[in-house]
């Protein structure tokens, strides 16, 4: 039994935030640092109060109205988050019950910027067990409540959002190969120290991340694991259709597609326009090739995101 992607959807809250409306917010820097730094020239900020299961329940509409089934019909539903809205229940829980499911299995995955194509990978395996039959899968990220506004090395790097997909058993292989893997030691470079003990904020409750080092370990992982997804389904990169990176830095990207050889016109890139969505980035991109026509039938589309832990992933699809 394999599975399949059958729907996708999406969600993006208000309206575009640009580099010169943070410049005016009071954020000391400017668009020119930001472009080419990082290439974003805008995101998108939920407002105080909005919730990753909000995002994350309309990208699941979305993604359940395109696949053209019920909610009900889910056996399976994985969000990856590192932005929950309780410690518990899950943010999976919460949008089931939203959606009106019962009786599905409903957890959520915490690999940061990884989260999507872990959870897409957990997924995979539960359907090819022959153990459930359609899964929703979702990435869904209010990254905003954990930056500090006053630290413009990060601030400016990271928008809110949530992409999800809808996975089926098939006969045919959708899901060509997944890879997933992790380096705790490398848990310092980008990360949240802190913690609610006691009802207080112990540590450093803001996002704190090393930018050369990620860079770094960033591009040689996604090189590494891209060549391995794609050994593992018998092709070679150059095979690959479209590349859908993290949306992390446009740098990072070009260097990931170039040492791949992989080139530019054939890499999803959002990451101007929503700038880094987490666990989201992916499923955004994804939905956004798909739904403009780019991502069509008989497509090999290569998913890889590397995130705080330090965790990477990636998966092979054919549509």
């Amino acid at each position: 039994m394999y599975a399949r992607v059958i729907g996708t959807g999406s969600c993006l809250p208000g309206k575009p935030v640009s580099n010169d409306d943070l410049v005016a917010q009071g954020i000391d820097t400017n668009d020119e640092w930001i472009v080419t730094r990082t290439g974003i020239r805008s995101r998108y900020l939920a407002e105080p109060g909005t919730l990753s299961s909000e995002l994350g329940l309309i990208a699941a509409e979305r993604a359940l109205e395109m696949a053209g089934i019920a909610a009900a019909e889910l056996d399976l539903i994985i969000v990856a988050t590192s932005t929950p809205d309780f410690i518990f229940p899950s943010t999976a829980c919460l949008i089931q019950g939203r959606l009106g499911n019962k009786g599905a299995a409903a957890f959520d995955v915490q690999a940061v910027c990884s989260g999507f194509a872990y959870a897409l990978g957990i997924a995979e395996k539960f359907i090819a067990s022959g153990s459930h039959r359609k899964a929703l899968v979702i990435g869904a990220e209010v990254f905003s409540r954990i930056l500090d506004w006053n630290d413009r090395g990060t601030c400016v790097l990271f928008g809110d959002g949530a992409g999800a997909v809808v996975l089926e058993a098939a006969e045919r292989p959708g899901i060509l190969a997944t890879a997933l893997h992790a380096d705790g030691s490398q848990n310092g470079i980008l990360n949240v120290p802190g913690q609610v003990c006691g009802g207080q904020v112990t540590g450093d409750p803001f996002l704190r991340m090393d930018g050369q080092a990620v860079f770094k370990l960033a591009v040689r992982v996604l090189v590494d694991i891209a060549e391995e997804v794609c050994a593992a389904a018998g092709i070679q990169t150059a095979d690959v259709d479209w590349l859908i990176p993290h949306q992390a830095n446009i740098r990072i990207i070009d260097a990931t597609g170039k040492k791949l050889g992989i080139a530019r016109e054939r890499v999803i890139v959002t990451v101007d326009r929503h700038g880094n969505t987490s666990a989201a980035s992916i499923p955004l991109a994804l939905d956004e090739a798909v739904r403009d026509g780019r991502i069509r039938r008989g497509h090999k589309v290569l998913l890889e995101g590397v995130g705080g832990g330090f965790t990477w992933g990636a998966a092979l699809l054919e549509f």
